[in-house]
């Protein structure tokens, strides 16, 4: 069981280092009415890294990762040092699922799931979902 999980967080380490040298792309989206600046993690070495070792996001700025299908797309903390909202949504850009207030976690770290299948999954400070009023049901835009 360690063998595995050492062998698990060597091929993370590997990704977050090809990720670090790959072309960062933004676009911007509408969320609740609120214009959102994206990094978009379109590829399996940017998701795996998605926030990782980020110290900070600015207000209204994110991560959206994108899938090639709609799935249950599991998402955890691992490394990460921002509390985020993550925001699940369908291939029709409408919200099915959020986790509100999602803290910061070392290596032991649990696994959020949407109850739906999602193609994308938006991530945003801590907060954000309250602020702009976002809920469930909510549509987002590509802009």
């Amino acid at each position: 069981m360690v063998f595995k999980f050492l062998i698990l967080l060597l091929a993370l380490a590997i990704a977050i280092i090809l990720a670090n040298k790959s072309e960062t792309k933004y676009t911007r989206i509408n969320v609740g009415n609120t214009e959102v600046k994206v990094d978009i993690a379109d590829t399996p070495l940017k998701q795996a890294k998605g926030l990782m070792f980020r110290k900070s996001l600015p207000e209204n700025e994110g991560m959206l990762f994108i899938f090639d299908k709609e799935d249950y797309y599991g998402f955890w903390m691992m490394n990460t040092s921002i509390p985020l909202d993550i925001i699940w949504i369908n291939r029709d850009m409408e919200i099915v699922h959020i986790e509100r207030n999602v803290q910061p976690c070392g290596i032991l770290c649990p696994v959020y799931k949407p109850n739906e299948k999602a193609k994308y999954v938006l991530e945003v400070n801590t907060g954000f979902t309250d602020r702009y009023s976002v809920d469930v049901g909510h549509f987002i835009e590509l802009l």
